[in-house]
């Protein structure tokens, strides 16, 4: 995959190019003008490629100690060609930005590891990447046998802001700031669209392992910036993703606790980011973009309390399907989703989800980039799940 060098400015009406490897400007005439082709004012539609859930741990000398069922060349996940797979099919939808929804490297964020797997396929488009963290970035792994220690960020935030001479990461950058005060939540516009971007890593040393919205500590304080932030955006289209999503696919709504590191939206985090819900419903957001679970799944528009609410309701995406393995989709015996609010999903292949911001709508189009491990191709690679809807603005 051909590496690029280059930093964007967004403004309202497009995207304006201030650098381009020591050149000024780029000819939107060129045959090679991605990602510096200019957007005219009457045709304002962006591209925005999602997903998350996406490099393998490397096996190297560094990762010696981890199991090998839990790194690159384990037959039972995507691997290295998954994520290649993934970075190659978000490369071809020419996306104006990325949204990486979490999970970005496993098994815990180390820099190394950003650095052998990742940056291996996903780095071409790194500075189009709009990263949020997942609970790999920030947790300690101890399943399996693995016994790796908690990052906090460290090495997400050395990747994607870069870092001194030791490894210490900058204090600001494209994954938001790295501070005791912020933790690499932000927003951006693109067109006509509002985005943002949070960090639902509450189980963590870095958030005093404080998971309240409400008493001060820093998810609270979080989360007055969010109400800050909506209350200050004027966009008619309001978009927001984190990692841990609030309402799951995978597992029957239910009020259990499990630790952090599984897989499932009854996770402390997704039950915290309740608060989040409520605050763009109330602000009349458009879309909210999850990661963790790792599979495709489009869920009904809904209130906060996971109602289907067809006026006023947000619908939510889960795509998990980045390339590090994939989870099962909760079913009833006649095949109908556990959660009668998922409109459409699938746990059978990686694939990055391509979204079309308009200035008073999107669409949304998902195929399948590679079948996963022991799933059938012809199957696997013949589902896809597209459509339209307007802003609630």
């Amino acid at each position: 995959m051909r590496k690029r060098s280059y930093f964007l400015a967004l403004g309202l009406a497009g995207v304006t190019v201030l650098a381009v490897a020591g050149v000024a400007a780029a000819h939107s005439g060129s045959l090679n003008d991605w990602p510096y082709a200019a957007h005219s004012e009457q045709a304002r539609t962006f591209t925005l490629a999602t997903v998350g859930d996406i490099a393998c741990e490397p096996d190297d000398a560094e990762n010696a100690g981890t199991p090998a069922s839990l790194k690159c060349g384990s037959p039972t996940l995507g691997g290295l060609s998954a994520e290649y797979a993934t970075a190659e099919q978000a490369d071809a939808m020419h996306p104006d930005l990325v949204a990486l929804l979490g999970d970005e490297q496993y098994e815990v964020g180390k820099l190394s590891d950003f650095e052998q797997s990742f940056e291996q396929a996903w780095g071409g488009l790194k500075m189009l990447e709009r990263p949020a963290p997942g609970n790999h970035e920030y947790y300690a792994y101890t399943k399996h046998g693995d016994k790796e220690a908690a990052q906090n960020g460290t090495g997400y935030f050395g990747y994607f802001n870069g870092h001194d001479q030791g490894g210490t990461p900058n204090s600001q950058g494209q994954a938001g700031d790295d501070t005791t005060a912020n933790q690499g939540w932000y927003s951006y516009n693109l067109g006509d669209w509002h985005i943002i971007s949070l960090n639902i890593e509450c189980e963590s040393a870095a958030f005093n392992n404080d998971c309240s919205t409400t008493d001060g500590g820093l998810l609270a304080q979080e989360t007055q910036w969010l109400a800050a932030d909506l209350s200050d955006n004027h966009q008619e289209c309001t978009l927001a993703y984190w990692h841990q999503p609030t309402f799951t696919a995978a597992d029957p709504v239910s009020a259990s606790l499990p630790d952090p590191s599984v897989p499932g939206a009854d996770s402390v985090e997704g039950l915290a980011a309740d608060a989040w819900w409520q605050l763009l419903y109330k602000a009349h957001a458009t879309l909210i973009l999850n990661g963790h679970e790792h599979y495709y799944a489009r869920f009904r528009p809904m209130d906060p309390a996971g109602n289907y609410d067809p006026q006023h309701g947000i619908p939510q995406f889960i795509v998990g399907s980045g390339g590090e393995a994939l989870d099962t989709l909760a079913t009833n015996s006649d095949g109908t989703y556990s959660n009668p609010n998922v409109v459409t999903a699938q746990d059978q292949a990686f694939g990055v989800m391509k979204l079309s911001l308009h200035p008073h709508s999107y669409s949304w189009d998902y195929v399948p980039a590679l079948t996963g491990p022991g799933f059938d191709p012809a199957t696997a690679m013949s589902y896809s799940d597209s459509g339209s809807a307007n802003c609630r603005g």
